[in-house]
Formats: C-alpha cells, structure tokens, sequence
C-alpha cells in the first residue's frame, strides 16, 4: 500500500496569489516612438501662417478692437496657433493636440466660411471687417478671401487628409458650444455699451437689434446656435465614417523570406 499523500508540503514554498499571468495593458507609445511626418508638419505650418498673415492684414486695415470683436478674426487667430502647434508636433514626432482643441479649432473656422458664404456675402451693407460701408477691394477683399474662404477650406483639407478618423467625440460637442454661446452674448453686450445709432454698433446684419429688434434678434441668434450645435454633430458623425487618410510606413529593415524546401 502507498501512503497516502499529505495536504501540506514543508518542504515546498507556499505559491503566492498573484495575477501575473493576466494580460497587462501598455501604451502604444511605450513600445512604438511616433513617427516623424515632415509632411503634415510643413502642410500645417503653412495653413498656420495663411491664417495670421490673414489676422495681421485685418488688423492693419482697421481697429484693433473692431477687427479682435469679430468671430472670423477669433476663430482664425485659434486655427494659427494650433495647426502651428500640430506642426511642431508632427515635425518633431510627438503624440497629436487632444481632439477636444482640434475638432474646436475645426468647427470654429468651419462656422466662419459657412456663415460668410451662406449669409454675409450678398448683405445690403456688405458686410466688411471694418467701418467700410462699401464692397472691399484690393488688400480689403484680399484679406477677406484668406479669412472666409482659404482658411476653412485648407483647415476642412488637413481634416480630411492629414488627420487620422474617429477622433472626436460626440460628448465633445457641448464643451465647442460654449465659446459661441459666449460670443454671442458678447456681442449683445457690446452693443449696448455703443451709442445707438453709432456706425458698426451690430457687427453682423442678423444681429442687429435696431433694424430686427430685439425679440427678432434673439430668435436669429438662437436659431444661428442651433446651427452651429447642428454642425458640430455632423462633424462628428462624418469622423466616423470618412475613410483614413493613406500613410507611409516606414521601413524596419526587416524583410521576409520564402520558406526553404
């Protein structure tokens, strides 16, 4: 007969409880350095400086206070200073701007081209960065062009082709709101601290509470929030669904060969 087999070993070491055979989570980045993209960093220092140079040209043509007031010049000012920062970023092969900073920079200027194209380009006044009651001309339509055409749609091109997809997020849209919900109450509030009458007391022609009055004006600007909630939404639904940018991948050196035999 063989004895039987004892629970408890001494001579052996009790085998602590431990989880090291459960999968451990580690960042890419620990494992995988980012890599450079010279490309997008220059593409991106380029739309960086259209924008300020845009900014700088409405700056020399009028006021400071009256030209920094208006939402294009605010929204460009944004897009300048991150697509500057994504260059560097990408030049020098960092991880990308948090999508909250991108996709606002992205919606703000996106708002400014529409919002020109669909309701300031044919106003009766024209609508102008300054006092100007005319159409502008010379430097003044040229510095309108790179605000509300060339920017929005380089800025919808580096989205589209240099960002990779499903990066914003639908809990997102509220905090982008703020700062037009904000605007908007800041040009209210402007206008009350004007004499009334005065020229360039309402910046833009649907918010003008003297011509509208003022239960009109609030509907036009609830009605232009809505829209812009609107269009954040679809700038979400359309990250996740366009296809990725193509990207180069780079050499490892590494090279498989055909099996022998």
């Amino acid at each position: 007969m063989t004895a039987p087999i004892p629970r408890d070993i001494p001579d052996l070491p009790p085998i602590p409880r431990t989880h090291a055979l459960l999968p451990s989570f580690v960042l890419a980045s620990a494992v995988v350095n980012p890599a450079r993209r010279p490309l997008a960093a220059v593409l991106r220092l380029l739309l960086a400086a259209t924008a300020a140079a845009g900014v700088t040209l409405a700056l020399l043509a009028g006021g400071p206070l009256r030209v920094l007031s208006h939402f294009s010049v605010q929204s460009n000012l944004l897009l300048a200073l991150v697509t500057f920062l994504s260059a560097r970023r990408a030049w020098s092969a960092r991880e990308p701007l948090p999508s909250l900073l991108t996709g606002a920079a992205l919606l703000y200027v996106t708002i400014t081209g529409l919002t020109y194209h669909l309701l300031l380009a044919d106003a009766t006044p024209p609508f102008s960065l300054t006092s100007a009651t005319t159409a502008p001309t010379g430097w003044a339509a040229v510095t309108s062009h790179l605000l509300h055409t060339v920017t929005p749609a380089a800025a919808v091109l580096d989205w589209l082709l240099l960002t990779p997809p499903a990066r914003l997020r639908l809990r997102q849209t509220a905090t982008w709101m703020l700062y037009p919900s904000t605007y908007l109450l800041f040009l209210l509030t402007r206008a009350e601290s004007i004499t009334p009458g005065a020229p360039g007391r309402y910046l833009y022609p649907a918010l003008d509470a003297e011509a509208h009055g003022f239960q009109r004006t609030l509907t036009n600007a609830l009605l232009l929030g809505l829209a812009c909630y609107a269009l954040a939404v679809l700038l979400v639904a359309l990250d996740h669904v366009r296809p990725a940018p193509p990207r180069h991948r780079a050499k490892t050196g590494f090279r498989l060969q055909p099996p022998v035999g």
